[in-house]
């Protein structure tokens, strides 16, 4: 559909002010020529003087119509009233129906009706002035429906050019809708990409930096231990890498692409950081109540990610043992993780739990905005008997948006 401003855009763009004094001086013309060429017949006046000044107060009005149309409507029906009862030759109606057309097209519709009226009011007037003969029963038909038709067609341009412009205010609004809904999703997305890739790095950095830890300390004294340290970083390392290369795959990738990807992780992938965690010395137990019940991938995913978190942080504070409860309810997944906080998990000669806990913090925010998707429920903080418990209820109805 073809708005008001192609409209315009496709327009000569032409001064307001100058278009009607254009418009006035080619309604000055017509009717100079026409008390020129029109003879007087029935007793009418001849032209005189007189008759070309009125012309000019009923053409002059369309000049400054948009701005004063009150006074436009007035000045006009004053000389077109004098015109006629001084029945001078040439009927001078045309000035008067541009003129009602254009205060109908650029003015509001009370002042509108208002020139109307008054010109309904004086052109009965007019034509009961004139010499017998002269108006006949066609005259009075032609006269009364051209003001009508005249101030009509303004208004229907008017009324079309109102909608355009509501239809232009409501695509240009729709658009910024669009265009914020658009902007949302991005950080959104950006929000979502940031927590995968913390919870990636963050879970295998940490495993990686103990088991360094630990065989540096036995690296002399047991090369088996030390063996066993650095294929737990090989393993953990790969494994890091294997999902910051589905990450970037999904991100890089179309739908159809990504599908063939790997899989996003799950709640059963759990036993796997259990068994990297275990490897690194940190006693980890896990309970699962309703294993069997079928959760959504997203909930599967965001399972997986606060539990491998929250163990995460059990290894960056230095906590010895930490057990893990997940239970499958009804409508959601409850799940905590806790952890007796004594001790260092890194032995002597390994890395301090400072330098373990660089960027701590961001997990908590990340497992909190996880939970907050879903319109769950988080919490963390000290036991009262020492140690740390995250807590986290997922319900099944997936993220909301």
């Amino acid at each position: 559909m073809v708005t008001w401003s192609e409209v315009r855009s496709r327009l000569p763009q032409v001064n307001p002010v100058i278009l009607d004094w254009v418009v006035a001086a080619a309604l000055f013309a017509q009717m100079a020529a026409a008390i020129a060429h029109t003879p007087p017949v029935h007793g009418e006046r001849p032209a005189d003087l007189g008759a070309y000044l009125l012309s000019v107060g009923l053409t002059v009005p369309f000049s400054f119509h948009r701005r004063f149309p009150m006074a436009a409507i007035a000045t006009n029906l004053s000389c077109l009233l004098a015109y006629g009862l001084l029945q001078f030759a040439a009927f001078p109606g045309l000035s008067l129906f541009v003129l009602l057309f254009g205060i109908a097209l650029h003015t509001d519709r009370v002042r509108a009706l208002i020139a109307l009226a008054a010109a309904l009011i004086v052109l009965p007037v007019v034509l009961l002035a004139q010499p017998s003969g002269v108006v006949t029963t066609s005259t009075w038909t032609s006269v009364l429906l051209a003001a009508a038709v005249a101030w009509l067609t303004g208004e229907n341009w008017r009324n079309r050019r109102a909608r355009w412009s509501a239809m232009e205010a409501r695509t240009a609004r729709l658009e910024q809708e669009r265009e914020e809904r658009a902007r949302q999703a991005v950080t959104e997305e950006r929000l979502r990409i940031a927590r995968e890739l913390h919870d990636i790095v963050a879970h295998s950095m940490s495993v990686i930096a103990v088991q360094s830890g630990v065989g540096h300390h036995v690296i002399d004294t047991d090369v088996d231990a030390a063996r066993r340290a650095l294929a737990a970083i090989e393993t953990t390392s790969r494994e890091a890498l294997t999902e910051m290369r589905r990450l970037l795959g999904v991100l890089r990738q179309d739908e159809e692409q990504a599908d063939k990807l790997a899989p996003a992780p799950r709640l059963a992938d759990v036993y796997g950081i259990l068994e990297q965690l275990r490897d690194s010395g940190l006693d980890v137990t896990m309970e699962i109540e309703g294993g069997d019940r079928e959760l959504s991938p997203a909930v599967d995913l965001c399972a997986y990610r606060i539990i491998q978190e929250a163990l995460t942080n059990v290894i960056k504070h230095g906590g010895r043992a930490a057990h893990v409860t997940v239970a499958c309810r009804e409508r959601e997944v409850d799940i905590e993780v806790t952890d007796e906080g004594s001790g260092h998990m890194a032995p002597v000669g390994g890395p301090s739990p400072s330098s373990v806990n660089a960027g701590a913090g961001h997990g908590l925010v990340g497992m909190r905005e996880r939970v907050a998707l879903f319109g769950g429920a988080f919490s963390a903080g000290r036991r009262p008997g020492g140690g740390f418990r995250v807590s986290a209820q997922l319900p099944y109805g997936g993220p909301q948006g």
